[in-house]
């Protein structure tokens, strides 16, 4: 007999929500972001450009949610775990899509991980607090 795996997600609702609420915050804050939201497994659920934010972004959000959903923490936690680590520093940045810099977000419905958001477009401190809004939009 064979077992299935439950895994949890974020819905595509709430996916939506924390893309718009990040926005409203970034309006809020006087600057253009890009954001992304992702699912427990790093598949992306929901994606905003805001019209005149910058375009590479676009995909620097994209990775932001794709680190923080794969390893269930925040990107700008990696500047403490690299902290002191040569090889894991060399070998780390050298991975596709793996982003150590502020932005990227992980969600958690209590302990369990749902899902990600990351943005790109303003200063790592911007970013944060857009990703931040939009997890707090659905908490």
């Amino acid at each position: 007999m064979s077992k299935s795996v439950i895994k949890k997600n974020i819905s595509t609702q709430a996916a939506c929500a924390v893309a718009q609420a990040a926005i409203e915050k970034a309006t809020e804050l006087g600057i253009s972001i890009n954001v992304s939201v992702a699912d427990s497994s790093a598949v992306e659920m929901a994606f905003i450009r805001m019209s005149d934010s910058f375009l590479p972004s676009s995909d620097i959000a994209k990775d932001k949610a794709y680190t923080s959903a794969g390893f269930g923490l925040p990107t700008m936690q990696w500047k403490e775990i690299l902290q002191g680590n040569i090889q894991l520093q060399a070998g780390i940045v050298a991975r596709p899509r793996v982003v150590t810099f502020g932005g990227g977000l992980p969600i958690f419905e209590g302990q369990e991980l749902i899902g990600a958001v990351g943005v790109s477009g303003g200063s790592e401190e911007e970013d944060v607090i857009c990703a931040q809004a939009g997890i707090d939009a659905i908490s």
